[in-house]
């Protein structure tokens, strides 16, 4: 649940990205820079020249920066040094500590090359979230005093990200792992932004990976539910909460790479990168706009449980209890008639856990045996404009059959199809498909 200061941000102020609307008149901007991007002292500094490069263009600018990379690890396990079992608000209270360090350090570098900034902490405008040490989920971000000094003292506000407060408690939270694009993309909202960019090691988002597939191509633009699938299925790009987010709040997002040259870019100045947006603004919308996969998939078979009313219950709600995520559900009916195959998938960090689950409601369940394979991979087909053309999964299926790949799981979506298969052939079968829907080209 997010806040009614979120709602009016329903229709952000114009702002060009690619197109024909002038972006002379300043404009309202956050920029978020993750982990690598401020790695060390030298790189924080190419950060500044990033942030001051947005500022000399007449832009309001709050950033929000994320730890530098192995602060948080380091944090983490300290926690787990000090005590095994220890207490979730007191590990919020160290682990929030490497995004204020950051905070300081490019508040300091920017003061440094004459841009006025001030650090602020998340309990401090405040980020205010549920209780939830550690997953905390944000409820409102009062932006009214960032809108202020932007207005009355031209300040680069540098947020630190991944961390909020509870009110009621006035304990620090933090938001999970990657919540930075969170806490960047609910600010944006906050303080009616025009866009939101996300500045990060790669230079935006591929139709697939560009390490599997080489003639993998950048996008311009792509949908918030195209890049929703995107996250949830494999790619690592942005976290998920935070595209939904944006696309809930209709938040532009754009991923760009900080390791371009601050005083190098397009058109408008800024580097080039991939545009997250309302599929409105999308003028030519492809059958297919890419392939994701992930090979840390496992897959659970069920075998001749009882075909009567309360088994999936019975199957997924102790799984659901001991939060293991289910996938790829599929249901067959035995020769019999009397009993049925239920075969899903699970993380392959949870595949020990799930079969402990499962063997421990066996009485409930009723079923034979249980089969498991954690040597599968999970292949994505996803664009938004499968909605208006038929048959795109059968082209799929007879090209892997041409190249002898086994599918032994189907899952549909109104915008994307997933196939389980055996993860010796992920490579070729993502490169068969990327051909497949001319993203080569």
């Amino acid at each position: 649940m997010y806040s009614r200061l979120f709602a009016p941000v329903l229709a952000p102020r114009p702002c060009a990205f690619a197109d024909s609307r002038s972006e002379a008149a300043m404009g309202r901007l956050v920029m978020k820079f993750g982990g690598t991007s401020v790695a060390d002292i030298e790189r924080i500094r190419n950060v500044a020249q990033h942030v001051k490069r947005e500022v000399g263009a007449g832009h309001e600018v709050a950033v929000v920066v994320s730890a530098m990379a192995g602060t948080t690890n380091r944090l983490v396990e300290w926690c787990r040094e000090a005590a095994i079992l220890h207490d979730a608000r007191e590990y919020d209270t160290v682990v929030a500590a490497g995004e204020q360090v950051t905070s300081g350090l490019l508040a300091i570098a920017l003061q440094g090359i004459g841009v006025p900034a001030r650090s602020w902490q998340g309990w401090q405008i405040p980020i205010a979230t549920t209780d939830a040490h550690g997953l905390a989920r944000i409820l409102e971000i009062d932006g009214a005093e960032l809108i202020r000094r932007f207005q009355e003292r031209a300040e680069v506000a540098v947020i630190s990200g991944f961390q909020g407060v509870h009110n009621e408690t006035r304990r620090i939270t933090t938001l999970g792992r990657g919540g930075s694009d969170t806490s960047a993309v609910a600010v944006a909202a906050a303080i009616h932004a025009d866009r939101c960019d996300i500045y990060t090691d790669v230079d935006g988002v591929y139709t697939s990976d560009p390490r599997v597939v080489p003639k993998a191509r950048r996008l311009e633009k792509i949908a918030f539910e195209e890049m929703l699938e995107f996250a949830s299925l494999g790619a690592k790009v942005l976290q998920v909460r935070s595209v939904e987010l944006g696309m809930v709040h209709n938040v532009r997002i754009c991923v760009r790479s900080s390791f371009e040259q601050p005083d190098t870019g397009d058109a408008r100045g800024s580097p080039a990168g991939t545009l997250i947006c309302d599929e409105e603004e999308i003028v030519e919308q492809h059958v297919v706009t890419g392939i994701a996969f992930s090979k840390d998939e496992a897959q659970i078979s069920i075998r001749r449980v009882r075909d009567k009313p309360g088994v999936a219950a019975a199957i997924f709600g102790p799984l659901a209890e001991a939060n293991v995520n289910v996938d790829m559900i599929v249901q067959n009916v035995s020769g019999d008639g009397a009993t049925t195959d239920i075969t899903f998938t699970v993380p392959a960090a949870d595949y020990e856990r799930a079969s402990a689950v499962l063997a421990g409601s066996r009485p409930a369940i009723g079923y034979e045996r249980v089969d498991g394979a954690n040597d599968v991979a999970k292949v994505s087909v996803i664009g938004i404009g499968m909605r208006s053309h038929a048959g795109v999964a059968a082209q799929a299926f007879r090209a892997l059959a041409e190249r002898g790949i086994n599918i032994r799981a189907i899952t549909t979506s109104e915008i994307k199809f997933s196939l389980l298969i055996d993860a010796a052939y992920t490579e070729l079968a993502v490169r068969t498909l990327h051909s497949l829907y001319g993203l080569d080209r």
